[in-house]
């Protein structure tokens, strides 16, 4: 007969987990450090391991590196907390692959692997999505295969993670973590705040996630290949219970990196600037959501005075490609500057456009389910799909980008592709379009 000791602990895995492995780490992810020659390891213990280690190398477990741990208590009733260590891995190799556990001397993780870029010529190739749960992650199995097939160089999560992190006292949080690992710990997993994050000032988010922009922080930017990427939170114009210094501040930092992004000798070796954020500034659903007013705050700035609207800053500086999520659709849009269309040519509206593309893609698959269209399409709307799946992107060269949206629902068949084609990168100029041709090649893209 089993000892009731024993029987209490196979019946309480909660008990198993809280009071007995907690030194093991768990939770793996990767993120790029301040530049992409630099790799972060992340992950979680459940008890003090007092130490914070990576062994790592090309080939084998020849080289060490320490971090710290900080401890993280969740704001729910049950005050859950948990040490979340990282670690910096600097002066790496190009074009090489490393092996790497983390851990301590009380327990490490599995084997996992990453992949260092080439030196020059670097064609990187990112999957992109929003608004993926515990529930219902259609896309993720697709993901999983995909990321250790080697197939992507990154992936950019654009905002709500879990639904919610905080849920059940974090553990839900722990939960997705978990899941997402199998991605995670092999590619670096970039991300924004979306509004599924908002409780305790976000604080799910900033401390389980190391960004390049440090602890606390809603924006970055790193530059990846001949991409400028900048990652921000829509979520400071809307939360503002947590105060108005975090959007002032966001947004005097964004101008003054993207001034510096446009310099002469930064946009020759980085041309393409790509923006993501969770909440989009335009949007053809059926809900009464943000993107659905004419005058979204993320778009014009907070009401009445229209102070630190972001599309006319992102136009001034010449944005080429704006990611967006937050509605659980898939939306392509003709290139737009405050609701007029300044496609390229008619015939070829994305060589050289007039204005910035706008992508929403938040169709990972969560528990909220799917968004409906309305029934009268706006004529700046190119293509629509109710489609679970999540966005491809690659970037060949100064000239050329590609984006490609995968259908989890049609077993992995793309549904949508477009280049990006541009002669020269800078701020745009006006190109007023005729409308009625506008909505003659508007028809020719139908809802998939």
């Amino acid at each position: 007969m089993w000892p009731l000791c024993l029987v209490f602990l196979l019946i309480n895995p909660r008990f198993v987990h809280n009071q007995i492995f907690w030194y093991q780490p768990e939770q793996v992810h990767l993120a790029y450090g301040d530049t992409v020659d630099e790799i972060v390891v992340t992950w979680s213990t459940f008890n003090d391991t007092t130490e914070s280690v990576v062994e790592y190398g090309i080939g084998g477990f020849i080289l060490t590196a320490k971090g710290s741990s900080k401890l993280f208590v969740d704001g729910g009733d049950a005050k859950h907390s948990q040490y979340i260590h990282t670690v910096r891995l600097g002066n790496l190799t190009y074009n090489s692959r490393y092996v790497y556990h983390c851990g301590s001397s009380q327990g490490w993780s599995d084997e996992f692997w990453f992949q260092t870029p080439p030196e020059a010529n670097w064609q990187p190739h990112l999957a992109i999505f929003g608004d993926m749960g515990n529930e219902n992650a259609q896309s993720l199995a697709r993901l999983q295969q995909e990321a250790q097939r080697g197939i992507y160089d990154a992936i950019l999560h654009v905002g709500d993670f879990a639904y919610d992190m905080d849920s059940e006292n974090a553990e839900v949080g722990d939960a997705f973590m978990r899941q997402i690992q199998s991605v995670a710990a092999y590619l670096p997993y970039m991300t924004c705040a979306g509004n599924h994050e908002e409780k305790y000032n976000f604080s799910n988010y900033k401390e389980r996630f190391s960004m390049p922009g440090g602890s606390g922080s809603y924006m970055y930017s790193i530059n990846i290949g001949p991409m400028h990427v900048i990652s921000i939170s829509t979520e400071v114009y809307y939360f503002l219970n947590y105060g108005i210094k975090p959007l002032i501040f966001q947004y005097e930092w964004l101008e003054n990196d993207l001034a510096k992004a446009n310099l002469p000798e930064n946009r020759e070796k980085q041309p393409w600037i790509v923006v993501m954020g969770h909440r989009p500034m335009y949007c053809s659903n059926s809900n009464t959501d943000d993107c659905t007013h004419h005058e979204t705050l993320t778009r014009v700035g907070l009401p009445f005075l229209h102070f630190f609207g972001l599309e006319k800053l992102l136009y001034d500086y010449g944005v080429d490609l704006e990611i967006w999520a937050h509605e659980h659709s898939y939306e392509r849009l003709w290139p737009i500057y405050d609701y007029q269309v300044y496609n390229g040519s008619y015939e070829e509206p994305y060589v050289n456009p007039g204005a910035p593309v706008h992508v929403v893609t938040g169709s990972a698959g969560c528990k909220e389910g799917r968004e409906d269209f309305n029934a009268t399409r706006p004529t700046w709307s190119a293509l629509i799909s109710r489609d679970y799946g999540y966005t491809r992107l690659k970037a060949y060269n100064a000239s050329h980008l590609y984006l490609e949206q995968v259908s989890d629902d049609k077993q992995g068949a793309v549904i949508d592709s477009f280049w990006i084609i541009k002669d020269k990168h800078e701020p745009y100029k006006f190109a007023r379009m005729d409308w009625a041709k506008v909505d003659s090649l508007r028809l020719k893209n139908l809802e998939v």
